[in-house]
């Protein structure tokens, strides 16, 4: 496994950005570009989180995929109404960046996105937005319904936090919604395969049980899996690998690791 942990120059952000990547042992031995997973971390987390807390240095190996890890801060992965261009970065150059650096694949059958709580919610934008360009989404324990943080109280950080990304007057807020955005895609040709994960404790099930329901409604492929967890890093470990069960083939079984 080849590790990078380093930073990269951002012209969407005019500036330095923090990015991980996890590149399978086969380095000099892949003929073809890798597929590539985007793996996006949740609001209180960084770059190195999923590296940190999880096996994806073993599921590279496992499933000879790429991973990246950008850094988005607390951004809800958004082009902010006061702040930066964070999702122009993960959509439009970042994966230019990467298949320049980490012989990625291009194509749309080998790109897939992926993420935690509020990277949950940014990897369901990404794919909803943009199906032709990601085969497939993993949205694990996703944060996904940004009308119902409109309810804390104005006091409070994270409201004021929300102001910042959507506007004062949430003049940001629709082109933000899931929901309108799982009807425009339902209409599409192309549509993402999606794979949702949450824990029956999570503090906010809710969000995944209604995504669950809208996915319901729609020609849009998908598949949901629930147990019994909390917002916590064992449920978003064995989220990861079941997603990697469910999208690509494992190509050795040297690598092969039982998750319970």
């Amino acid at each position: 496994m080849a590790y990078f942990n380093g930073m990269i120059s951002s012209k969407s952000l005019q500036m330095q950005t923090g990015l991980n990547v996890v590149i399978p042992d086969n380095i000099t031995e892949q003929k073809e570009k890798y597929k590539v997973v985007y793996l996006l971390h949740g609001l209180s987390d960084n770059c190195t989180a999923w590296f940190q807390n999880t096996q994806v240095a073993l599921f590279a190996n496992e499933y000879n995929v790429v991973f990246v890890m950008p850094e988005v801060q607390r951004s809800f992965y958004t082009d902010m109404k006061n702040g930066l261009n964070y999702f122009t970065y993960i959509t439009e150059e970042l994966p230019k960046i990467c298949q320049k650096l980490f012989n990625v694949s291009d194509k749309r059958e080998d790109n897939f996105v992926m993420g935690l709580s509020m990277g949950g919610y940014g990897a369901l934008k990404c794919a909803l937005k943009y199906p032709e360009r990601y085969k497939g989404c993993g949205a694990f324990s996703a944060a996904c319904n940004m009308k119902r943080f409109l309810n804390y109280d104005e006091t409070d950080f994270f409201y004021k936090e929300i102001k910042a990304i959507l506007g004062q007057n949430l003049e940001l807020l629709e082109e933000n919604d899931i929901y309108p955005l799982i009807d425009k895609c339902d209409k599409s040709d192309i549509k993402p395969e999606i794979f949702v994960t949450c824990g029956t404790e999570d503090f906010i099930y809710h969000m995944s049980t209604e995504l669950k329901e809208a996915l319901e409604k729609t020609s849009i492929p998908f598949t949901y899996k629930e147990w019994s967890g909390a917002h916590e890093w064992y449920l978003w470990n064995k989220s990861l690998r079941l997603a990697c069960e469910h999208f690509f083939e494992r190509v050795s079984e040297e690598n092969f690791c039982n998750i319970v």
